[in-house]
């Protein structure tokens, strides 16, 4: 029989540090109020209830819990098994692999390795390349999806990335055909160890990478009644790939079929934003923790993001013009909608002020995979820029 999740109560989640269960929902708003307060953002209470980080949840480097969970959920573990993994695709005939109510926190005893965790460390390329192949469709080994109850079109799913340690490998590579230069260089692979507190690895000798992990596929499932390929990112989210995204930031999906149906996979140890040779320090996690809130009639065209410092949108199309186009274009949407600011002002203040970057330039020309679209954008906007009193228009204009 499937032994997919476990429900803990309050002695198990003492014992072993999680967060306690459920609380009424009076008693959790009072105390995240009061905590909020405390941490001196009053001006983020109302609207925003229990939303605001402290300057202390910017993301250690150890991975470690970035920001407190939310009260009054539960804590519910999702083992990866063959149960609860679909490698390179999210298929909306699986069965939940948990269902939760808003405020609960899925405890991921563990992530895959790219590829069903076939990639063992110091496997060369001619061992790598039969695995590979065996995954047309992606080599995401995606977990899910996560049902939550009450969800529908028309609503968002806020997904609050609370902690991911990973194991203590990982690997970068450029297979034939892939990345910004495939034709410059020969077939690239470099295994890396990190160190016992998951802070860095060593690439080169005299060159360490700090570790930033982040998931590279966050979605839910789109419409239609067919697989969906997790090398596509669209209007759900999916293959963001966003190296920003670290413990401690909240990541908006727009619900498309009920229950949201959350898929997530591609654990990375950290990645430079462009992702140039088209591999992040590919690896798994030891451990992950994601809280889910369920956010009533409160729809996005698109996926979004936030950060202690910023909101964070999304463009992807065939190319980087178009993508920042289209990236710019949602974000103006966005924010003119949120602060009642005229759309050409929101034009003028995204180019004084907002940072638009490379999330992602796939070139994948003879290879099994095809990343579609292959070109992403993602705009950083402060929060500094504004006020008290426009910040909380902007908090509740995508939460409850």
């Amino acid at each position: 029989m499937k032994n997919i999740s476990d429900t803990f109560n309050p002695r198990d989640a003492a014992a072993s540090g999680m967060e306690t269960p459920r609380a009424s929902t009076e008693d959790a708003t009072a105390l995240c109020r009061r905590t909020m307060l405390k941490l001196g953002f009053g001006a983020l209470a109302a609207g925003a209830v229990g939303i605001a980080r402290t300057a202390s949840a910017a993301t250690p480097a150890s991975g470690s819990a970035a920001m407190p969970a939310l009260p009054g959920g539960k804590v519910v573990k999702l083992v990866p098994s063959w149960d609860t993994v679909q490698v390179g695709q999210m298929d909306p005939g699986r069965p939940a692999a948990v269902t939760i109510r808003s405020g609960d926190t899925v405890w991921y005893d563990g992530t895959w390795t790219n590829w069903g965790n076939e990639p063992k460390y110091g496997m060369g390329f001619k061992e790598r390349e039969p695995i590979r192949k065996k995954y047309p469709n992606g080599a995401f080994s995606l977990i899910g999806p996560v049902v939550v109850e009450d969800a529908e079109p028309g609503d968002l799913i806020e997904c609050r990335l609370m902690k991911m340690r990973p194991i203590d490998w990982g690997w970068n590579s450029a297979p034939p055909g892939v990345g910004a230069l495939p034709h410059d260089f020969p077939p690239y692979l470099r295994y890396l160890k990190f160190n016992d507190a998951r802070t860095y690895a060593d690439y080169v000798p005299g060159v360490k990478i700090p570790v930033n992990p982040f998931q590279a596929y966050l979605g839910t499932q789109p419409p239609g009644d067919k697989p969906v390929s997790a090398n596509f990112a669209g209007s759900y989210g999916g293959n963001l790939d966003c190296a920003v995204l670290n413990p401690g930031s909240s990541v908006f999906l727009p619900v498309q079929q009920s229950g949201g149906r959350v898929w997530t996979g591609g654990s990375m140890g950290a990645s430079g934003e462009g992702n140039v040779d088209q591999t992040s320090i590919e690896t798994a996690f030891e451990e992950m923790r994601i809280q889910y809130v369920l956010h009533k009639n409160k729809a996005l065209d698109g996926p979004m993001a936030e950060t202690p410092e910023h909101w964070i949108g999304f463009g992807f199309a065939d190319s980087l013009d178009s993508s920042l186009v289209a990236c710019l274009r949602q974000m103006i949407g966005w924010m003119s909608a949120a602060t009642g600011i005229a759309p050409v002002d929101c034009y003028g203040i995204f180019s004084v002020a907002g940072s638009f970057r490379v999330t992602q330039f796939a070139d994948q020309t003879h290879t099994v995979y095809a990343t579609k679209p292959p070109k992403g954008i993602h705009c950083m906007l402060p929060k500094r820029i504004f006020s008290a009193d426009m910040q909380r228009r902007i908090s509740a204009y995508v939460r409850a």
